[in-house]
This record gives C-alpha cells, sequence and structure tokens, in this order.
C-alpha cells in the first residue's frame, strides 16, 4: 500500500513550489494588514491573513499524510469525514433527528467504508453506500415507528452520507489508482507512477492543488473584476467574472502541473477544467443548503474558512468524478 510513503521527487517539488507561494502570501498580507487605514480594509485583510494561516495547517497535515502512507491518509480522510458527518447533524433540526440513525452512520457506516477504501476493495467501496446503506438507512428510519416527516428524514439521512463519506473518501481513492502513463514516463525510483506507491500522492496533491487553487483564483479575480453575479440568493460573492476568471487560471495551472501526473498538457488542462467546473457548482449546491438552512457557515473549526464542509465542499463534487475519469481512461 505505498506504506514508506507517497511522494516522490516531483511531489515534493510541488511541495516546495507551495512552501515558497505560502511564505510569499504570509508576507504580503501582512504588510498590507499593517499599512491598511480604512476599518473595511483591515477587516478584509484580517480574513485573508486567517486563511492563509489555515492554508499553512491546511497543507502542513496533508503532506505529513502523504509522506507518513496511505494508511495515515485514509485515517486523515476519515477523521474530516466524521467532522463533516457532525458539522451535518447540527443542520438537523432536534425533531428530525434518529439518535440511532446517527450511531449506525458515524460509528458503523463511516469507518466500514473506509476499511473498504483502505483494503482496495473498489467493487464493495464503490457500492457499499449507493446500494446498502442507502436501502438501510430507511429500514431503520421504519423500524423506529415513526411516519412523520419521514421521507424528509430518509432523504436527509442518505444525503448525508452520500456527500460526507462516500463522496470524500475518493481524495484517498485516488491514492491506489494504478494509472497508466505516457510517453514511459516513470517515477524517479523506475517505477511507474501510480503502480508503486512512491509517486501515488501526486495525483492526490494534483487534484486539491487544482481544486483549491480554483478557488483561491475564482475568490481573487471575483474582489477585482466581479461586477455581474450568477446566483444572488444562492451566494452573493460569486459572479460570472470570478468564475470564468478562476477556473480558467486554475485550468492553466493544471495543464502547467502535467509533469506531476501521467496525463499529457493537454488532458492535464481537460480534466482541470473538469474538475474546477464541478468545484465550482459543488460550492453552489452546499451554499444553497446554507441558505436553506439560515446559516453563513457549517463550523467555525477552520479559521477564515468556515468548518469542514465549507473548505472540501468543491473536492466533494469534483474528486468522484475526477476518480473515475482517471480510472476508466488512463488505468493500466
Amino acid at each position: 500500500m505505498g506504506e514508506i510513503g507517497m511522494l516522490g521527487a516531483p511531489s515534493w517539488r510541488l511541495v516546495g513550489g507551495l512552501l515558497v507561494f505560502l511564505v510569499l502570501a504570509t508576507v504580503v498580507a501582512e504588510v498590507l494588514y499593517r499599512r491598511a487605514r480604512s476599518e473595511g480594509l483591515r477587516a478584509t485583510l484580517l480574513n485573508v491573513r486567517h486563511r492563509i494561516y489555515a492554508w499553512w495547517l491546511m497543507a502542513g497535515v496533508l503532506v505529513a499524510c502523504l509522506a507518513l502512507g496511505e494508511t495515515a491518509v485514509v485515517l486523515l480522510f476519515l477523521g474530516l469525514s466524521l467532522l463533516a458527518l457532525r458539522e451535518f447533524v447540527h443542520l438537523v433540526p432536534e425533531g428530525e433527528r434518529d439518535r440511532r440513525v446517527v450511531v449506525w452512520t458515524m460509528a458503523v457506516l463511516c469507518p466500514l467504508h473506509f476499511w473498504f477504501v483502505w483494503e482496495h476493495w473498489y467493487g464493495m467501496y464503490a457500492i457499499f453506500i449507493p446500494v446498502y446503506a442507502f436501502l438501510f438507512l430507511p429500514v431503520l428510519l421504519a423500524l423506529s415507528g415513526r411516519t412523520e416527516s419521514f421521507l424528509h428524514r430518509a432523504a436527509l439521512a442518505q444525503w448525508g452520507l452520500m456527500v460526507c463519506v462516500y463522496a470524500l473518501s475518493y481524495l484517498p481513492a485516488v491514492l491506489q489508482l494504478p494509472v497508466a502513463v505516457h510517453s514511459g514516463k516513470e517515477a524517479a525510483d523506475g517505477s511507474p507512477v501510480g503502480a508503486g506507491g512512491v509517486e501515488a500522492g501526486s495525483l492526490l496533491l494534483f487534484l486539491v492543488v487544482v481544486v483549491q487553487g480554483s478557488d483561491v483564483l475564482q475568490y481573487l479575480w471575483g474582489k477585482t473584476t466581479g461586477r455581474h453575479r450568477i446566483a444572488p440568493t444562492v451566494s452573493p460573492n460569486k459572479t460570472w467574472e470570478g468564475f470564468v476568471g478562476g477556473v480558467l487560471s486554475a485550468t492553466a495551472l493544471g495543464a502547467g502541473l502535467w509533469w506531476l501526473t501521467p496525463f499529457t498538457p493537454w488532458q492535464a488542462g481537460v480534466l482541470a477544467l473538469v474538475s474546477c467546473l464541478l468545484g465550482f457548482v459543488g460550492g453552489l449546491v452546499m451554499s444553497s443548503l446554507k441558505r436553506d438552512r439560515g446559516i453563513k457557515d457549517f463550523g467555525a473549526s477552520i479559521p477564515g474558512h468556515g468548518g469542514i464542509l465549507d473548505r472540501l465542499d468543491s473536492l466533494i463534487f469534483a474528486a468522484p468524478v475526477f476518480f473515475h475519469l482517471t480510472r476508466f481512461f488512463f488505468s493500466l
């Protein structure tokens, strides 16, 4: 399973680039904050500082887990899934919660699903939640004897499990993709990229950097050039200018990172574009959920970002499609 570590020389070069970027961003944000005069500008820059500090923590944790090996990465995302489930459960009104469903979901279904991922049992983790858990949860609710709002409660349980566990689990699953290589490209140790585990972290880093980079770039383009809102009642800060500028910039970033992957530059660009588009709609969908519940953020565990679901919403939608596109078209 690549327990020696999931990062090879190309991955460490990217990590070095991220380190330089974070250092520069930290210095620039500090200088601008200290020179700001208006309260409004200081408040915006304070939020930017919090976001950068959070990026230091998130990037450090992910890189450390990748360096430790696949088990550490799976455990990391198992923990994130449980935290995301906790945030999702808190969205459900007290009268609509079912304690047995919560216990089964968090104590049994979620850990069992990630065990399938850790075991590389693709046939099971691909269908366990969409088939077996999908059928099991409404049965559990029916046995409780409560019929009021049954459809609503069943849909919440199923949807929360799909979003917080199933979709999110495709991030660590990316590590096990036995991807084909272009032009006989090999890892630093002579093994094919993604085949021996040494370079397995490259695909995960590629996906995370491109999708999260798209979020950041959309934010910057929107703040500087945004004029026309896409869905004002859903996400007032999302503009067409920010969307187009951010997605195209992140697509170019993905194409430029082709050397980190088994893809050619144009293939890396296409996959980056698809991932960024899915990341955008993921944010839009999760924003709709927050508006429905009348909240600004899913939580407050990540300063400047909100909760776990606020930070991972784009990856939740992008990861499953990226995984299967790569598996279908680039697998050995």
